[in-house]
């Protein structure tokens, strides 16, 4: 097979802004056959309940349900599930989900507040949401360490009812999903999937309760209806391919910077992988590493579509300049493959996660580390955050005012209000202003 030719692109270049926003261009735009579709499945299952939900779930699934109760799995085998991992598999799991617990108890948001001189109290109360849904993708793509991710900082936070869904095709489950939302304390799980999954979760039915947020992955219809059912509940984000974006100085193994580099290229033709290096030489080895190691890989012919495709190896003439690509680009990931990551991390501003030093694998995120792995994507970084407990918090603001502070204020308020010819609004305020002694 032939050498896999990864674009090349030079900072230098009078037209490399340009090169840029073409490299990082994502065609979004919405198939209206899919968005009239998934509407036409909302309607169904806000209109027929457990009844719409049976008919999708064996046409697109498959499957025999005939009654809403299959539709649910039981928490014994969730159980049975992860009793009956191999030693090694679960031992993992453990790990893993001891760490991101950890990791998310520091997440934790606070209800605080503070009392004016004048008596008067102000302050924010911070409170659990009551459900939340957890979309799970099933078949091919078994996502384990997605279910820890999301169902993990949902439980630190505090939330009263946990609901998953995951579709199994042919009416077949994947041991390590389940045995995950056993050990993440999934409060009940459901065997749907698609966008009749995500209608459920945000209207409800006879059987899977509505909630107030749903979280987790999809494919594009189970994306378009989180759209769709969005402002009717929550949603996390709508996720794009994945993105490693890997600045190095030159001196890591370049076999290694290739390897990471294809750990995202691997999840599908669309990721994105890009390397900046101010060393012209190193990109040339590391363009070596790429062709040597391709064809041991098991994914190789997604990972050339994904790096000839979408990928880049960009030249810049110092670390300061690949910052400054680096916060353009947004990237999910960023992996700071440096001397010292701390310094270039003060220049960052704009990464899902950051990942610092030589030794430290996207990879590790991805399953272990404790971080989130669920990140904004497609530059969304420039303005959102990973996945987190207080994703499953709500602030309520707290008011509480002393005769005194109550008089004060209104005053200012009966200005402003009256200023607006909201003259309600205004005498409310009088009403509690202390006539003048």
């Amino acid at each position: 097979m032939t050498d896999l030719n990864i674009p090349r692109l030079n900072a230098s270049d009078a037209d490399f802004a340009t090169q840029l926003k073409n490299l990082l261009a994502w065609d979004e735009s919405s198939d209206f056959e899919i968005h009239k579709r998934v509407l036409d499945i909302i309607a169904d299952v806000r209109q027929n309940g457990d009844a719409a939900v049976i008919n999708y779930t064996n046409r697109f699934d498959r499957c025999n349900i005939q009654n809403a109760s299959d539709l649910q799995i039981p928490i014994a085998t969730l159980k049975q599930a992860w009793e009956s991992l191999p030693e090694k598999q679960a031992q993992a799991l453990q790990t893993a989900a001891d760490r991101i617990f950890a990791y998310a108890e520091h997440q934790k948001l606070q209800s605080w507040q503070f009392t004016e001189d004048d008596g008067t109290v102000l302050g924010q109360k911070v409170t659990p949401l009551d459900k939340a849904g957890l979309y799970v993708p099933g078949g091919k793509a078994a996502y384990p360490s997605s279910v820890l991710m999301n169902a993990i900082p949902a439980k630190v936070a505090g939330v009263g009812e946990l609901i998953m869904v995951v579709p199994t095709p042919n009416g077949e489950t994947n041991q390590l999903v389940l045995a995950a939302a056993y050990l993440a304390g999934v409060d009940s799980v459901f065997a749907i999937g698609g966008a009749q999954a995500v209608a459920a979760l945000a209207y409800g039915t006879e059987t899977i309760p509505a909630v107030d947020k749903i979280v987790g992955p999809g494919n594009i219809y189970v994306a378009t209806a989180k759209k769709l059912v969005f402002g009717k509940v929550g949603i996390d984000m709508i996720a794009g391919p994945s993105e490693i974006l890997i600045i190095c100085d030159g001196k890591t193994n370049p076999d290694w910077i290739a390897m990471d580099l294809f750990s995202q290229a691997e999840h599908d033709e669309n990721a994105q992988a890009i390397l900046i290096s101010d060393d012209a030489d190193f990109l040339n080895k590391v363009a070596e590493s790429i062709n040597k190691l391709l064809p041991t890989m098991e994914r190789q012919e997604i990972i050339r579509a994904s790096l000839s495709g979408r990928g880049a190896l960009i030249k810049v003439a110092d670390l300061q300049q690949a910052a400054e690509v680096a916060n353009k680009i947004a990237p999910e990931h960023l992996e700071l493959s440096v001397a010292n990551p701390e310094g270039l991390c003060s220049q960052i501003r704009n990464a899902g996660a950051i990942f610092m030093g030589r030794y430290t694998a996207e990879a590790l995120g991805d399953y272990c580390a404790g971080p989130n792995h669920v990140l904004p994507t497609s530059s969304t970084a420039r303005y959102s955050s990973p996945l987190g407990v207080y994703d499953f918090q709500k602030r309520s603001s707290l008011i509480n005012c002393s005769e005194q502070g109550a008089s004060q204020l209104g005053k200012t308020a009966s200005i402003l209000a009256r200023g607006e010819s909201l003259t309600a609004h205004a005498r409310s305020a009088e009403y509690r202003i202390k006539p003048t002694e």
